[in-house]
């Protein structure tokens, strides 16, 4: 008789595993991350607001691939770890060529047990204006494998048999961070680094590295003013605004602030020079909007972009009762009554006011009339999930229905 196999592990402990895996290379890589963490602690713990475990350690990255076929593994890697890709964010309107999507659990259970997401990137090679570099572009990112061998067979190991188990768990962890590691050195000389910028300092990003190092890791406070408040006072380099909505007595979607993002000494074929990617972002999560409720926030998103922010969100109403009532937020039966729903996914303006405020002064692109959502869903090799569904499943009925 053949010994039994070991126990597949629950993928929410692989996520967690690989969660806190890469948590500690990132803040190897990046020193100030690890003082971002220290800001958030101290001002998690004074707030008094949270019964969430999960706060401290909830994380999201973002990381940019550069072809179809990287996207596709980068899925199947995700679908390991329990996260599946949900929403589609077009970025093109703002400025930046790519589309998105966001890799997260999407149950209850797995999102109180570990919800770390990743918001990622694929680069629009159909943007790229200059035909001939967009040929180059494609043949650089032809010949570069982002993924170790070790992973890509513990991944497809995993599709073969339904799951890891421990020892392999913690080599696919091992494995796996190496796709998400910094590389000083690039896989393109000086000029033509300078053309990829000169296009978009994305496209530079994207290309001209051995693979999509993580360029930012961001933990969730519970008061964003204050952490950006403490960093301005350390003397951290942060952003001059908060992205998304004004500050609120009941908190919705999501409000992110960032320090600008650190110049690093890159090997370009033996030659020195220069990058800027890598930043480092903390975020504040409210209550997720029903298709009413993004309606309203996304009118007045518009009419704050014409004027004055404060004025235009005063409309939207701030009190629980309202919110209920008017259906504008998701909510669950809590111990005390309705319990607002948490926003687990990410705004297409605010992620887009992140990467150009960590550009360097990048030139503002009009890419015009560019969604494409089909042929994003094509590269993944599936239809991404509609988040509202995902609110809806979760959410009280009949008094907090969607419409």
């Amino acid at each position: 008789m053949s010994p039994p196999k070991p126990a597949f592990l629950d993928p929410d402990l692989i996520r967690a595993r690989f969660a806190a895996a890469l948590s500690d290379m990132y803040r190897a890589e990046v020193p100030l991350y690890a003082d971002l963490l220290e800001i958030v602690g101290e001002v998690n713990a004074k707030s008094g607001k949270s019964n969430e475990a999960r706060i401290e350690i909830e994380r999201h990255g973002a990381i940019r691939v550069g072809t179809a076929r990287e996207l596709a593994m980068i899925a199947r890697a995700f679908a390991v770890m329990g996260m599946e890709p949900v929403g589609y964010y077009d970025l093109a309107p703002a400025g930046v060529p790519v589309h998105s999507t966001a890799f997260r659990p999407v149950t209850e259970a797995a999102l109180a047990a570990n919800p770390f997401r990743v918001f990622c990137s694929l680069l629009r090679h159909d943007l790229i204006g200059d035909a001939a570099l967009r040929d180059e572009v494609g043949t650089i990112l032809a010949r570069r494998q982002i993924f170790t061998r070790m992973a890509t067979d513990l991944i497809l190991q995993a599709e073969r048999e339904g799951g890891l188990n421990e020892d392999d768990t913690d080599s696919f962890v091992a494995a796996l961070l190496e796709t998400f590691r910094w590389h000083s050195e690039a896989m393109v000389n000086s000029p033509t680094y300078q053309k990829l910028a000169a296009q978009h300092r994305l496209v530079a990003d994207i290309v001209a590295f051995k693979g999509p190092h993580i360029n930012h890791l961001t933990p969730r406070t519970l008061d964003i003013d204050a952490v950006q408040a403490a960093m301005l006072a350390r003397g951290i380099d942060a952003k001059d605004t908060i992205e998304g909505p004004p500050a609120r007595k009941v908190p919705i979607l999501l409000r992110q602030t960032s320090f600008k993002a650190l110049t690093e000494t890159v090997s370009f074929a033996g030659e020195n020079g220069r990058h800027t990617a890598r930043f480092g972002e903390i975020e504040q999560r409210g209550a997720a909007l029903t298709p009413k409720g993004r309606a309203l926030y996304d009118r007045l998103l518009a009419e704050a972009q014409r004027g004055d922010p404060a004025r235009a969100f005063a409309v939207f109403p701030d009190d629980l009762d309202t919110l209920v009532r008017e259906r504008l937020i998701y909510v669950r039966r809590g111990t005390n009554g309705p319990e607002p729903i948490t926003f687990e996914d990410f705004l297409p303006v605010s992620a887009a006011g992140i990467f150009q405020s960590n550009l360097s002064g990048e030139a503002r692109r009009d890419y015009a009339d560019a969604s494409s959502q089909a042929a994003f869903e094509t590269a993944l090799g599936r239809a991404v999930i509609d988040p509202f569904a995902l609110y809806a499943a979760m959410a009280l009925v009949p008094e907090n229905a969607t419409n």
